[in-house]
């Protein structure tokens, strides 16, 4: 395995990892506060930026996709408040804590907003700057 790098992100109000502080949104890719998660509240935001870089895993995962600072857990198919959707957990690239999760499909047809977007848990948040 290579050498994987962070990102730091600049702008006014920046979102990062709760346990190790990597960078992980800003304020500027949040959509929506109103969204709850497996600990509380949940942020839903704009999609990150996609690094071409490959990381290992943990034996318990097969982790093939890096955004900002995460890494993307395989599909899997969940019932939520809202219906049935295609998600995949993401985990800091530092740290490895499970931070939300990235929604690949939702079956309902009101839900297909969130394609392509992802759940950070306000609780596993901090602010950085």
């Amino acid at each position: 395995m290579g050498m994987s790098y962070r990102r730091y992100l600049a702008g006014e109000r920046i979102y990062g990892c709760s346990t190790c502080k990597t960078h992980l949104a800003t304020i500027h890719s949040m959509i929506s506060r109103a969204f709850n998660g497996q600990h509380g509240r949940a942020y839903l935001f704009d999609g990150v930026y996609v690094l071409p870089i490959v990381l290992s895993a943990p034996s318990r995962l097969t982790l093939f996709c890096s955004s900002v600072n995460v890494v993307e857990g395989e599909p899997n198919d969940r019932t939520m408040t809202t219906g049935a959707h295609t998600v995949r957990d993401i985990y800091c690239c530092k740290c490895s804590t499970c931070l939300g999760w990235k929604y690949d499909k939702a079956y309902e047809p009101s839900q297909k907003y969130k394609e392509g977007k992802y759940i950070l848990e306000r609780n596993l948040l901090t602010d950085v700057q």
